[in-house]
């Protein structure tokens, strides 16, 4: 909390009429773009247009507030609304409502409990896929919407699939509505963008075209004017069964509003050059979205567009956020039965463009065309395992693939054998001694590398192609680590030489390795004098071989 009042200081300090409309006219320019995708996400969630509305304006009211940032922007997004249709369709709205309640409290305890590093941990391809599957999923299942079709089944494949049982008859006039939007928000100048977004002009035209033409197409229906709808969390629907089956869910959304919200933060923190404390928003987020049903919304989450556009317009504080919030509530009010009249297929042309420009490109790109066959392996199993399951069995997989693939790669053990050649020691001060003659029968071993289980086996099969040598000495200054299966396996490997008298010297071991080096009791066996700092210290100190 201290850390809290300290950064509010810092980011009001001279605050005056000049930044305050900076925020003002930022907030406003956020309103014109969150506005028309509130409605959007609202509607391809399975809920409404409005409880997408309220969404934003509770978002924008209280996570701005209480943000890790001043620059964060919050509401409804495709990637929540992508998950959020599975659990409408199982357990209706009023199950959204208690899952938003339980992901609230799950952010706002990894929040207090300063989890906000985690997200740290998940490899960027795996995002990318995420992210890539999401889009899918959210194109998918505007199909209806789009072509003013039926289909059936909870997840985006499976209304897929059933267009081959129901058939697919597009209603021509949606496909017009929706292309219309697409093609104004394609050609849209991007210079004219920031300013008047394309998504908000598109529906206006769709709207105007569809009335004036009295288009027989599904619209948004009824804008509710108040922040308490009929349709909100009601403490009364909570039974231990519906907690009990609503865990997994509250657990996905939780997990997608820590990863949308802090990657979004740690964007927003390069774009503006200001300090994002995670952990704090963490408890933004859980604060908001405990709140949020209460009042009828969906889970929010900060929403990377529309927090590059307040930035983009002059962001001064995070009453950016609460001036877009107020807008928001003043176009419910006052534009409440206009939009009620928008086509739905006006809305899903804003969501297929949406999912195409939620995917990053640049990155899929730059993975691609590098040829990084493990970061294509991430993304690729990611985005299928996104689509066909959910985001967090995608997450896991993507991290365990990734975990996989970087031991696989770590474990690359190297172990090469060399005779002793003057050529390739210092030799400074031995006086022209032919150390080369002196060491005719030694092996110096070196060894890059971590020594684990999965590699040891690699080093011992080397050591046993060795011709019986006079002396063996490692050169280990490339070994970060021992474990301590390796080590015991090492130590028998040594006894056996020892026992064959073979001299046994080590080079250049790294303190970890040292450690459990003499845990495992192979410095009991080398002898403490027998490690030194190089190979050329090793053999310069032995007298008795250079007389």
């Amino acid at each position: 909390m201290g850390s809290y009042i300290s950064s509010l200081k810092q980011e009001f300090a001279g605050y005056n009429a000049q930044r305050l409309s900076k925020d003002l006219m930022a907030g406003l320019t956020v309103t014109a773009v969150a506005l028309p995708l509130a409605l959007a996400f609202g509607v391809s969630c399975g809920a409404d247009a409005g409880a997408g509305l309220i969404t934003a304006i509770i978002a924008g009211l209280v996570i701005s507030l209480l943000s890790g940032a001043s620059y964060q922007i919050s509401g409804p997004t495709g990637a929540m609304s992508a998950v959020l249709i599975t659990i409408v369709i199982r357990y209706q709205l009023q199950g959204v409502f208690v899952a938003s309640l339980m992901a609230g409290i799950i952010l706002l305890l990894a929040g207090i409990f300063r989890l906000g590093k985690l997200v740290a941990f998940i490899p960027m391809p795996v995002v990318t896929g995420f992210t890539s599957g999401i889009a899918i999923i959210i194109a998918l299942g505007q199909i209806d919407n789009f072509f003013g079709t039926t289909s059936q089944g909870e997840t985006a494949l499976q209304k897929l699939a059933s267009y081959a049982e129901l058939g697919f008859h597009p209603n021509l006039q949606a496909v017009l509505i929706g292309s219309l939007v697409v093609a104004v928000m394609l050609i849209w100048p991007k210079k004219w963008n920031a300013k008047v977004p394309s998504s908000l002009v598109g529906i206006i035209l769709a709207a105007i075209v569809s009335n004036l033409f009295h288009l027989d197409i599904a619209t948004v229906g009824e804008i509710p004017r108040t922040l308490f709808p009929e349709k909100r969390l009601s403490l009364s629907a909570l039974n231990f069964d519906m907690v009990k089956n609503l865990i997994s869910p509250a657990f996905t959304i939780a997990a997608l509003g820590m990863i949308e919200s802090l990657l979004c933060g740690a964007s927003g923190s390069r774009m503006k050059n200001e300090p994002f404390h995670a952990d704090q928003e963490l408890i933004a987020q859980g604060v908001g979205n405990i709140l949020i049903p209460f009042f009828g919304g969906v889970p929010a989450t900060a929403a990377i567009a529309r927090t590059s556009v307040a930035i983009k317009s002059g962001c001064q504080t995070r009453l950016t956020g609460v001036f877009h919030a107020l807008g928001l509530l003043a176009s419910m009010f006052l534009l409440g039965p206009v939009m009620a009249t928008l086509p739905l297929a006006a809305l899903a042309g804003v969501l297929m463009v949406t999912a195409w420009r939620m995917n990053e490109w640049h990155s899929i790109r730059y993975i691609f065309g590098k040829g990084f066959k493990s970061a294509m392996l991430k993304f690729l199993l990611t985005m299928a395992a996104t689509v066909i399951f959910d985001l967090t069995v995608a997450i896991l997989l993507g991290v365990i693939a990734s975990a996989f693939i970087f031991v696989a790669h770590s474990s690359n053990l190297i172990v090469d054998c060399a005779k002793v050649e003057n050529s390739r020691l210092n030799t400074k001060g031995t006086q022209g001694l032919d150390i080369e003659a002196a060491y005719s029968d030694a092996t110096v071993v070196y060894v890059t590398g971590p020594i684990f289980f999965g590699n040891i086996a690699k080093l011992t099969d080397r050591l046993a192609q060795i011709e019986q040598p006079s002396m063996l000495i490692f050169s280990m200054r490339g070994v970060s680590s021992l474990d301590a299966t390796a080590a015991q396996i090492l130590r028998d490997t040594l006894q056996v030489f020892k026992n064959h008298g073979v001299s046994l010297r080590f080079c250049g071991v790294q303190p970890a390795v040292r450690e459990m080096m003499a845990q495992a009791e192979i410095e009991g066996i080398i002898g403490e004098k027998n490690f030194f700092w190089s190979v050329d210290k090793a053999l310069l100190d032995d007298e008795e071989a250079l007389v």
